[in-house]
């Protein structure tokens, strides 16, 4: 199994080693070694959560630099809403559209265009789905690592369908490619509001290829656009074509909270947030939910409103989406041509479980070190501090027994071990007691 590309990257140098990524990461990917944040990259899912809370910028994601555009002769960009939403009503469409024009971008197309195509291929999937429900929607990357690396045994329900990004890029490569333009002379990229959609193009779940040549940071493009607003105002060049524009009010809304589950005939739930959709999937996993037939889950609080590389406030997004959407018509003008055209590209492999191995690829060795496991934690104290470098005791624990960590990186034994009154009128004596 190929390993997990990866967008995000600990630049070492400007880490301080204040554990604040390794409190948060979902999968428990992060340790604290040497005074540094040390990433497992096997555990690792590009939600970015630990991007949000590192206090220097020591985390970075690594995109593909916009010079790449003139590699190729047609530089085709393609953008979500959430890009448009996030400046205010004075600069408008047709004055962003000049600005990226005068960046190096020859077209410009909307990336929800894909999404009418599913609607209908979303609603017979359910319908015939012969699995154990509910489906879970194959939109957002990171909860699709997720799943496969934390909650395995629910791969099989992921959806089988690749999301819009891809049924869009894959219509205009079809286009030009019907129109006699060699393809090597057409760049596709895409800008992105958070590393996990850049590790999917990079090394896409599902078996299927890319047509995507680069992944551009929503933040630095949006920065790179005001900036060229506020310096020389608009220019509306009429050279740049924003291919066909047309969106429907599905498709717009398509990236936010809901958008998705709105459309599906049978029940269908909303969750965001990564500690939300962790906690769902718990619940799930715990036979605690039942009768739901289909699950929209996004990694980002108010989804891709509150990407990590997106700049403008997501509640303002969302709203500014929400008045996109009300004057669209539910069907964009190019629903039959994507019909037509794409219907072939939709499908993809199964996505394939890779769960996190804590202790020992060979079960008889991994039983073993799990119980053992189970005993250390018994001696620790059970408080989650940090102060060894993992994220909690039992964290701890799975190190000690696989020979990442010993007993002595347990900084709260040692410290009662040297001043046990001290640290029981703390934390209590019973928190020192063998369990």
């Amino acid at each position: 199994m190929n390993p997990f590309h990866h967008a995000l990257r600990i630049r070492k140098e400007i880490c301080i080693g204040c554990s604040r990524c390794m409190r948060v990461c979902p999968t428990e990917a992060l340790r604290v070694i040497d005074g540094k944040a040390t990433l497992h990259p096997e555990w690792c899912i590009d939600c970015g959560e630990c991007f949000n809370v590192c206090p220097v910028r020591a985390i970075v994601v690594e995109d593909d630099d916009i010079a790449k555009i003139f590699r190729y002769k047609h530089r085709i960009l393609l953008i979500p809403s959430v890009f448009f939403a996030q400046f205010e009503e004075k600069l408008t469409l047709d004055a962003i559209k000049g600005i990226l024009y005068d960046m190096g971008f020859t077209e410009l197309c909307t990336v929800e265009q894909g999404a009418d195509l599913l609607v209908d291929e979303i609603n017979r999937y359910v319908a015939e789905f012969n699995g154990e429900k509910p489906v879970i929607s194959s939109y957002c990357p990171a909860v699709v690592r997720l799943i496969q690396v934390r909650f395995p045994s629910f791969a099989d329900r992921v959806m089988r369908l690749i999301p819009p990004l891809e049924i869009t890029a894959q219509y205009y490569r079809s286009e030009y490619e019907k129109n006699g333009v060699p393809l090597e002379d057409v760049g596709i990229f895409y800008v992105t509001p958070c590393a996990a959609k850049i590790a999917a193009i990079k090394a896409p779940v599902g078996g299927y290829v890319s047509p995507i040549n680069g992944v551009i940071n929503m933040s630095e493009l949006y920065n790179k656009v005001f900036l060229a607003y506020k310096q020389k105002g608009t220019s509306e060049n009429e050279h740049c074509t924003l291919i066909h524009s047309s969106l429907s009010s599905v498709g717009v809304r398509w990236p936010t909270t809901g958008g998705e589950a709105a459309i599906i005939q049978d029940r269908a739930l909303a969750i965001d947030s990564m500690p939300n959709v962790i906690e769902f999937l718990e619940r799930l996993e715990n036979e605690e939910i039942k009768g739901v037939d289909f699950l929209e889950l996004r990694a980002c609080d108010m989804s891709c409103c509150g990407g990590i590389l997106v700049q403008g406030n997501r509640f303002l997004i969302k709203e500014r989406i929400d008045k996109m959407a009300e004057e669209l018509p539910k069907k964009h003008m190019l629903d039959q041509k994507f019909r037509n055209v794409c219907s072939g590209y939709i499908p993809m492999d199964p996505v394939e479980p890779r769960a996190m191995i804590k202790y020992h690829a060979d079960f008889t060795i991994a039983l073993q070190r799990m119980e053992e496991a189970r005993r250390l934690l018994r001696r620790l104290p059970d408080i989650d501090c940090g102060a060894c470098g993992a994220p909690s005791c039992e964290a701890l624990a799975d190190d000690i027994v696989c020979n990442r960590a010993t007993m002595e990186h347990c900084v709260i034994l040692h410290a009662h071990q040297a001043d046990p009154e001290m640290m029981e009128k703390i934390w209590g004596k019973k928190r020192f007691i063998k369990k």
